[in-house]
């Protein structure tokens, strides 16, 4: 499984993924759906959605409203990625701090760029079992508790990041993780506010401006979480 790492107007922002903040420890069929409230059924919760399906689950501009333009997708680039200081995420491999999306086999993401700044905010969405998808993340998670602050040298361009645990301000999914980054290179700062938030077999991911993820971010997982 691999770190996503983002390419931003700013330079390189490494937008990895981080610690678990808080999780719910609610039973997946248990655990009231993100639209109603009610607890959802089991079936439709555990049910594994194809990439075609969270397609249609994405956040568009419409949702998102003006001043919101959605980014085409660009090819994904597999610089030399070299982790220092954090000997645990080191030892997941190469692949775990190249660019790219999770390897989760049902997956879809977007990427919006607001009022023509440079303040951006990226949504992901990925399906599997719900074990599977919390072990998954949990490998990550756990492998970065101990490293606040690393390096990580992609394209041979050194980036200093600082990585703070962040607290839930209320409950959302079955579990949720919740980080803040400050990203340093070439004399050049960029914050980067990252949530994952796992319902049932459902993965949201919401990476960007702090500002942007908390103002869309349940929105986003209303509407990945519509028809369960």
């Amino acid at each position: 499984m691999r770190v996503h790492v983002a390419t931003t107007a700013l330079g390189i922002t490494a937008a990895l993924l981080a610690v678990p903040a808080c999780s719910s420890g609610t039973k997946p069929d248990t655990a009231p759906s993100a639209r109603t409230g009610k607890p959802a059924d089991a079936a439709q919760r555990t049910a594994v959605l194809s990439s075609a399906a969270l397609e249609e689950r994405l956040l568009d501009e419409s949702d998102l409203g003006s001043g919101y333009l959605r980014k085409p997708e660009r090819p994904t680039q597999h610089d030399d990625v070299t982790v220092v200081g954090c000997p645990a995420l080191s030892e997941l491999g190469g692949d775990a701090a190249t660019g790219g999306s999770l390897t989760f086999p049902h997956k879809a993401k977007a990427t919006f760029t607001y009022a023509g700044s440079s303040s951006e905010v990226f949504e992901e969405l990925y399906s599997d079992s719900p074990n599977k998808l919390s072990e998954g993340m949990g490998r990550i998670f756990e492998a970065m508790t101990g490293c606040p602050t690393y390096q990580v040298v992609a394209g041979g361009t050194p980036i200093d990041i600082t990585s703070q645990k962040l607290t839930a301000s209320h409950r959302l999914g079955d579990e949720q993780w919740s980080q803040l980054l400050t990203s340093s290179a070439g004399g050049r700062s960029t914050m980067v506010k990252q949530t994952a938030i796992r319902d049932g077999s459902l993965l949201l991911l919401v990476s960007g401006s702090p500002a942007l993820v908390d103002r869309h971010l349940e929105e986003a997982l209303v509407k990945a979480a519509a028809t369960r």
